[in-house]
């Protein structure tokens, strides 16, 4: 069984805080899809990117960065970039609160 929204946030959170490099990573390949003129983009795929360039110097277990964590990456680089809020795709997570500005 999945494991709540409030806990899954709290994990990302804790796992964020300790791993900063994967979102300095994160806004990198963002931004390098903007300068291509993307106009949309996976972030599944800048997270793929980043396990292909820096696996093996994340800290946590052994998932390095775990699926439960992409859809928070993509929530906070709305919150950070709402001038490129539209190059993710976002759905209602499972028991997230309701933000209507995300769909």
């Amino acid at each position: 069984m999945a494991k709540p929204y409030a806990t899954r946030k709290a994990l990302f959170d804790e796992w964020h805080k300790n791993n900063p490099m994967i979102w300095q990573y994160f806004e990198k390949f963002a931004m390098e899809a903007i300068r291509m003129r993307r106009k949309k983009i996976s972030h599944w795929l800048i997270i793929n990117r980043i396990r292909w360039e820096v696996y093996v110097i994340t800290t946590g277990d052994d998932f390095k960065i775990s699926n439960d964590f992409i859809a928070f990456y993509a929530r906070l680089w709305r919150e950070k970039y709402p001038q490129h809020k539209d190059l993710f795709n976002i759905k209602k997570m499972d028991g997230e609160p309701w933000q209507p500005e995300l769909i």
